[in-house]
């Protein structure tokens, strides 16, 4: 095998591995969900496989000649990609909702062996190339650099454009029909034959087990697997679930509708805190079913909202089935929160809304000291800052929440669920202000929650950690070991 030629093979197997690594975490994601348990479960899983997986090739290419092995193994990481479609349809559900265990055993069921058939082609491919001791760091070294480049393109390729234009599970189909394809190819010319008949057998199997395995996704955005439910008590309610998550519930035809006791809550925080009828310019931080920014245009006219939401996709899938139409009062920008918090004017909003999620825990970059204090110049001086945290057992995580506002803002109240939340994860609305609130129990919903303010919300806080961009374990400190 000529130098080039190992090279290109070398690039491609790597970079077939790490589009697999990334689009590992969007296929598992329906039924473990997002978060940093997530994605180290898949990355851990894929790097043990490139290591037993070059440890074994390298012993193979010792026992057997070279020629003969790497184009079955690129066949075989074809197949065991398709299969990963089937694997994680099947695994899947009986794992859903588990935590670290069940990301790891759903991640390595699905992807550890065609990372580690894909990892072995590697030091065949060396074998192939050695012609003498020599040459050994030369050959080494430049077969290390190539699987490197081609773990980086693959890397970018997927993350930058394929998952933006192509749903996750044709990604994974298309990939392993490529390796198929080249495998096949290989064999013919380092090995002078094609694959066998129970080969194609095999992989025809593997492709039809690929094409039919049911997707939970409606709909693939560029970072969720989306679906629009409808509600059957309710003719003209929808349910959307982002990933393993019951996001947003929307009335299309009355948009005062208020399903979700979150909502209800941030309705109320509002409504004590400016008088009902009175518009409102709020900021939306996430925007899901864009439930809120609908609520405020129907009950208070002439309101305005900002809304930046991360994922164009979830945006277009709004338009499409959830009602949203926007126009110069209800304005959705694009992007990410924390970046597009800078561009905006100081002491422009009476309101700012939280509800951006990452799974169940609110992205940690939105969650920190230093977010809330772009918050605070945003907002005006009488202004407030509702957010929604999800926890349940110790509360780790909406304490430290509660702690962080408290570093910034002068008044901070809690809404708790009425009987606490014990194991079960429950929702939570924050509130702060640099003027004293008006919020008081009185203003909440019966059953809908219990509202802390002065003495009790430092009770609550109980002398947790704030969260900075230096230290800020959002997803630990929702998880409850």
């Amino acid at each position: 095998m000529s130098t080039r030629g190992a090279g290109a093979l070398v690039f491609a197997t790597s970079a077939a591995v790490l589009v697999l690594e990334i689009l590992a975490g969007r296929m598992v994601a329906p039924y473990v969900g997002v978060s940093i348990e997530t994605f180290t479960g898949v990355i851990g899983t894929v790097l043990a496989g490139i290591a037993l997986g070059a440890a074994a090739g390298g012993r193979l290419a010792d026992r057997r000649s070279p020629r003969l092995l790497v184009g079955p193994a690129v066949v075989a990481g074809g197949v065991l990609a398709l299969m990963s479609v089937p694997v994680v349809s099947l695994l899947g559900p009986a794992v859903a909702g588990g935590g670290p265990l069940a990301i790891v055993v759903l991640a390595a069921g699905a992807f550890f062996a065609p990372a580690a058939v894909l990892s072995a082609v590697s030091p065949m491919a060396a074998k192939l190339r050695l012609a003498s001791l020599a040459e050994t760091g030369s050959v080494v070294g430049g077969l290390s650099a190539a699987g490197t480049a081609g773990a980086l393109f693959g890397t970018f390729l997927t993350g930058f454009v394929l998952v933006v234009a192509v749903p996750t599970r044709p990604l994974v189909i298309a990939l392993g029909v490529a390796l198929i394809l080249a495998g096949g190819l290989l064999c013919w010319r380092l090995a002078g034959r094609l694959p066998s008949g129970g080969a194609v057998a095999t992989v025809l199997v593997a492709a039809s087990a690929a094409s039919l395995s049911p997707s939970p996704c409606q709909v693939h955005t560029t970072y969720y697997c989306a679906q629009v439910q409808v509600d059957p008590s309710r003719s003209t309610g929808r349910v959307l679930l982002l990933d393993n998550l019951r996001h947003s519930y929307v009335d299309l035809a009355d948009p005062t509708h208020l399903e979700f006791r979150y909502v209800r809550l941030l309705a109320d925080v509002v409504g004590a805190e400016h008088p009902p009828g009175r518009p409102v310019d709020a900021l939306h931080l996430g925007g899901g079913g864009f439930t809120f920014p609908r609520y405020l245009d129907a009950t208070r006219p002439g309101s305005t909202s900002l809304v930046l939401e991360l994922d164009p996709g979830l945006v277009a899938l709004a338009a499409d089935e959830l009602g949203l139409r926007t126009d110069a009062d209800l304005r959705v920008e694009v992007g990410d929160a924390r970046t597009a918090l800078a561009e905006l004017a100081t002491d422009a909003f009476d309101v700012v809304v939280g509800d951006a999620f990452g799974g169940l825990s609110v992205p940690w970059h939105l969650a920190t000291v230093e977010v809330a204090e772009e918050l605070a110049r945003v907002l005006r001086p009488e202004g407030v800052y509702a957010v929604n945290v999800i926890d349940g057992g110790p509360d780790r995580l909406v304490r430290a929440e509660a702690a962080t506002l408290g570093d910034v803002f002068e008044h901070v109240a809690v809404i708790a669920p009425p009987s606490g939340t014990g194991d079960t994860p429950a929702n939570h609305v924050l509130v702060a202000s640099q003027e004293p609130l008006a919020l008081g129990p009185d203003d909440v919903g019966v059953g809908d929650g219990v509202v802390l303010t002065g003495p009790d919300v430092d009770a609550f806080v109980a002398g947790a950690r704030p969260l900075t961009d230096d230290f800020a374990p959002a997803d630990q400190l929702l998880t409850r070991r």
